[in-house]
């Protein structure tokens, strides 16, 4: 028996849609990825409200997302993230896309978040799930930041912190290229929110491997190799190391806007927001003592298409 999935997940900067064939003895097909970056969180920093080129944007997006779902037969499930968690207004965008895709979207907590996030790790790399040293897996949205740690198959700390690249960036950065000041305010607010997780009680002894899945992650590997179109086979399961990310950094921080959108490998609609998220990679790496980042294209969206499949199974 086959079963087509389409999966869906909605963050604060982007919308992915992953549709995918699964046969009963558990080999995965892909069948359609996409990924737009539709923005529905801007401003909400500052509003707590979505804003209408935001709800409008995403819901044109979600529209394109159900043709292609009904064109393959595909059941849709869909999430939203941190933007439609803060949201005061969330129900002027979750009304007219549970009448655009048919179903509701499933608006999640942080926690659930995370474990979609490492469920998608241990499928990609099973051998580090198992093992006996520490993994560290971290999803950086546009909103917040999910990390889990894991050992041994078992996880030890699973948390969402309210730091991503979009509320970050709007919440601290004016000038064009960022002020010195600016990225400290950046850098300090990361450094309070990793004070409050127990992440070293989690690690125990030694170095992690650290694992890093969403568009940061990935345009950073698609940078680090001056992709000029994103390849996913070139992307996933490649190592960023320190010396790589130190690099990015120091081009990010010196570059204007129009600079940063003319880099290879990195998309022009993320060029604003991809230094407050490297930040965030880099204090993770510190962190965790990692030597490098394993870059994972498989995020949430992944995830949630391997729990639909445990449910149809049931």
């Amino acid at each position: 028996m086959t079963t087509t999935l389409a999966t869906i997940d909605i963050g604060t900067n982007t919308t992915l849609l992953l549709v995918a064939r699964a046969e009963r003895e558990g080999a995965v097909t892909v069948v359609d990825e996409r990924a737009e970056i539709t923005r529905l969180g801007r401003g909400i920093g500052t509003t707590g409200e979505l804003g209408a080129a935001g709800i409008a944007a995403t819901l044109d997006v979600l529209r394109g997302y159900a043709e292609i779902a009904r064109r393959h037969g595909a059941r849709i499930a869909a999430i939203g993230t941190e933007g439609l968690r803060r949201a005061s207004n969330a129900r002027a965008f979750l009304e007219p896309a549970r009448a655009i895709l048919g179903v509701g979207v499933d608006v999640i907590d942080g926690e659930r978040e995370a474990a979609l996030t490492f469920r998608a790790v241990s499928a990609s790399f099973p051998g580090l799930a198992r093992a006996d040293a520490p993994l560290a897996v971290v999803d950086i949205g546009g909103g917040s930041t999910e990390i889990i740690v894991a050992r041994g198959g078992q996880v030890h700390l699973r948390t969402s912190l309210p730091i991503g690249s979009v509320r970050l960036t709007e919440r601290h950065v004016r000038q064009d290229p960022p002020a010195a000041a600016e990225l400290a305010a950046v850098c300090a607010e990361i450094s309070g929110a990793l004070a409050t997780v127990a992440l070293d009680d989690a690690l125990g002894d030694g170095s992690a491997t650290l694992v890093g899945v969403a568009g940061t992650v990935t345009s950073l590997a698609a940078m680090a190799q001056d992709l000029a179109s994103y390849d996913p086979a070139r992307v996933h399961g490649f190592q960023l190391t320190r010396a790589a990310l130190d690099e990015q950094i120091a081009r990010l921080s010196h570059a204007t806007q129009s600079q940063r959108e003319a880099m290879p490998g990195l998309d022009p609609r993320r060029a604003d927001v991809i230094l407050a998220g490297t930040l965030i990679l880099r204090a993770l790496v510190d962190a965790t003592n990692a030597p490098s980042v394993l870059v994972s294209d498989r995020g949430i969206r992944w995830g949630l298409l391997y729990e639909q499949l445990d449910l149809e199974r049931v």
